[in-house]
């Protein structure tokens, strides 16, 4: 990171102690230590505020408007305005239509506009995408993931990430994802996802040798010992990523209108009342009655200093 600069190496915040690495997100938080120790004096470090602190705006006209965010803000909500903003990322993956192939069974293989892989016969479809904007979601650290044994819902997308916290949670910020969408093998009768084997020797049921999904899914299920009912389909999923890097310099975070107005980034995060973006009927009766209130007190307040004026000239 900022290789001009202070030249981070990964390993200057994702600290290990036995392997276990800092900063992943699984059933606990990453850190509840929000000091300004660095790494090497606090192993459990790893959120912006651990050496920024908890009040990193300073020497601004409007940097205790800005700290007071902080309380329910995540740093890279601000600061991180849009994704992969010089490499394309990958937003849609289609597996579901992998498996065509050119005269003499050679491979397709397709690039787009980017220069990236749009379709690839091992792979199916690919999109990829540069300068999105991120998803944003009450979140308080906490990730759990559906897992092979658990029923889904196929009549909907299934979203694969279920993420932890809500407006109601001190613990919670408002916090920047990326979405990845797709489709992808699954078992219509169990209602289960699957564990399909991909690589291996022609005739093992691997999928990059035979391309033949119903073999796939049974030599992937067997290998780990789960049910199949010997039927495949494909789902749409959904797998939101907690973003937590591609920091901008400060010049380029978002602005307060950003999401302080009626089609700001925030319109879909309801149930609480934002400033700019929200109104209510009768705030908005008190608010132009307050003005009017002003403007009568201001007025009456003009008029009678006119005319005590010309009382005391007239004296």
């Amino acid at each position: 990171m900022d290789a001009k600069g202070l030249n981070f190496s990964c390993t200057r915040c994702h600290t290990e102690n036995g392997h276990q690495v800092e900063g992943r997100y699984y059933s606990t938080p990453a850190t509840t230590n929000h000091s300004l120790a660095m790494p090497v004096d606090s192993p459990s470090r790893i959120a912006c505020e651990s050496c920024h602190s908890a009040h990193p705006h300073k020497d601004r006209k409007n940097s205790t408007i800005l700290n007071n965010h902080t309380a329910r803000i995540a740093c890279e909500t601000c600061h991180v305005p849009l994704l992969a903003r010089k490499k394309p990322t990958l937003v849609w993956w289609d597996w579901s239509t992998a498996g065509k192939f050119k005269e003499g069974h050679k491979y397709i293989v397709k690039k787009d506009a980017l220069g990236k892989v749009s379709y690839h016969t091992k792979k199916g479809d690919l999109g990829w995408a540069k300068n999105i904007q991120p998803e944003y979601a009450w979140f308080n650290g906490v990730i759990t993931h559906v897992l092979a044994t658990d029923k889904i819902d196929d009549s909907k997308p299934v979203r694969l990430t279920i993420l932890h916290g809500d407006k109601n949670d001190p613990h919670s910020k408002i916090t920047p994802f990326k979405m990845m969408r797709g489709k992808q093998v699954y078992d219509p009768v169990n209602k289960t996802l699957v564990v399909p084997k991909l690589f291996g020797p022609k005739g093992s049921g691997a999928y990059w040798k035979d391309f033949d999904w119903q073999k796939s899914v049974a030599a992937g299920q067997q290998a780990v010992h789960r049910k199949f009912s010997g039927k495949v389909g494909f789902v749409e999923t959904e797998y939101l990523r907690p973003v937590a890097h591609m920091i901008s310099p400060a010049e380029d975070a978002l602005s307060c209108e950003s999401c302080h107005s009626r089609n700001g980034r925030l319109k879909k995060l309801t149930g609480f009342y934002m400033p700019g973006r929200d109104h209510s009927k009768r705030l908005d009766r008190i608010g132009w009655l307050s003005c009017l209130t002003l403007l009568v007190l201001a007025g009456l307040h003009g008029v009678g200093r006119i005319i005590t004026s010309k009382g005391r000239r007239n004296s």
